[in-house]
């Protein structure tokens, strides 16, 4: 059931607006007591998300209980963080999500389906795996909060990937991405109808239905001066109120370019990107508007570690970013890549498949470090002498000595792909 629609390529929705349609869905779903939100962690800053569970607070005060950030593999939100992202909400609300335990499985996906929709690539269950305060907290409302977008994983992010993948669990989150992965990434992204969609809503329609969730969503995009701007709002408990919002997205977050760039030029902010693990959006965003043989520079300024979970890091520096051929065999191989596919994912993912280069400028990183993982390494200082994220505009760029580039100021926020790419 949809409970509240707005939202166009051309309008922007106002803070007092936002609060003003949030108060009044809540008020329509009537009394609530015991009240959980689940908003994406701060990686999704820009989502609007922490603007809007403050207003969730401000509705129900003492009535919302728990706050538990979906930060799925990622790590634990950080007193700063919750401070910048959430604002008035109180510290003694926040949980922490652990995606290894304090799980519940509300029921297994039958390897007969995943072989179905990875057509015949995988054959394996699929645990429905979600944080036991969601399944065992006995809240009378779910609130999940966040962001649609092109995503890498799923091919548009959020909806029900919030409480599967963000508060999910181990086996959950490793196969959801492996499925992804394989199946094949530039097949997914930007479309809402991909096959680890299709496995979560299998889950949400035969393991879910009992839970009281209710969905809001957001769609991020920049205004006629470039600020960033809610284009959607769109909240509701089903497929639809998710349907609505990712075409809006593909509207707003979608650039289809004429021709392929030759050289991309990417700017993360050290606040948002601390890993590869994240970073690589820069390469999953951009891979399909990258020509053969151009080049992907990347400036990360806060770059310190590949993965955000120790056990992930420490196999990200063991294999390395390789073609998906090399990937699949090492996964074939040996147990400790087998036993943690969302690793093997993350590896397919970051790779170019030797199609393009890829050249990572870290601040905390060495050179060792970046190229034993097999990226391409430049000084980050002699980098950003050259290209000055602050002096270049999101799109297309022209260099003093008369060198074309393409910048993208946050790979988070959008797609980028050419038109000879896209239908690959």
């Amino acid at each position: 059931m949809l409970y509240f629609t707005k939202g166009s390529e051309n309008e922007s929705i106002s803070n007092a607006q936002l609060k003003e349609f949030i108060f009044s869905t809540l008020q329509k779903l009537g009394d609530r007591k015991k009240v959980l939100a689940v908003p994406p962690d701060f990686t999704r800053f820009h989502s609007q998300a922490g603007v809007i569970t403050e207003f969730v607070y401000d509705y129900y005060k003492d009535k919302l209980v728990d706050v538990l950030p979906a930060t799925g593999t990622h790590y634990p939100i950080n007193q700063q963080e919750r401070e910048m992202m959430f604002g008035s909400v109180p510290a003694n609300l926040f949980r922490e999500h652990k995606w290894k335990q304090d799980l519940t499985n509300l029921g297994e996906v039958p390897s007969e389906y995943i072989k179905e929709v990875s057509e015949g690539k995988l054959d394996f269950t699929w645990p429905a795996q979600v944080n036991n305060l969601i399944a065992n907290g006995n809240h009378d409302l779910i609130l999940s909060i966040g962001q649609v977008v092109p995503h890498e994983v799923i091919g548009m992010a959020n909806y029900n990937k919030n409480i599967f993948v963000g508060a999910g669990g181990k086996g959950g989150i490793h196969k959801s991405h492996y499925l992804g992965a394989v199946y094949g990434m530039e097949r997914i992204m930007g479309r809402a109808d991909t096959p680890v969609r299709k496995v979560l809503n299998y889950a949400s329609d035969n393991f879910a239905k009992h839970l009281p969730i209710i969905y809001i969503l957001t769609v991020i995009g920049k205004d006629e001066v470039g600020n960033l701007v809610i284009k959607g709002l769109f909240i509701g408990d089903d497929y639809e109120c998710f349907k609505l919002a990712a075409e809006l997205s593909l509207k707003v977050n979608f650039i289809m370019l004429d021709k392929p760039l030759n050289k991309v030029v990417v700017y993360l902010d050290p606040l948002e990107f601390k890993s590869t693990w994240l970073g690589n959006k820069s390469i999953y965003r951009t891979r399909m508007a990258i020509a053969d043989d151009g080049e992907l520079i990347v400036l990360a300024p806060g770059l310190s570690t590949f993965g955000e979970d120790k056990e992930i890091d420490s196999l990200i520096r063991k294999y390395g970013y390789k073609t998906t051929p090399e990937i699949l065999e090492f996964v074939n191989t040996y147990d400790d890549i087998k036993n943690n596919l969302a690793a093997a994912a993350h590896l397919i993912h970051g790779s170019s498949e030797k199609r393009f280069k890829i050249t990572y400028c870290p601040g905390n990183l060495t050179k060792a470090e970046i190229e034993s993982v097999n990226f391409e390494y430049a000084s980050l200082d002699e980098m950003t002498k050259r290209y000055i994220p602050e002096k270049l505009v999101d799109g297309f760029n022209k260099m003093p000595d008369g060198e074309e580039i393409f910048f993208i100021s946050n790979p988070a926020l959008g797609l980028w792909a050419s038109k000879n790419r896209f239908n690959v």
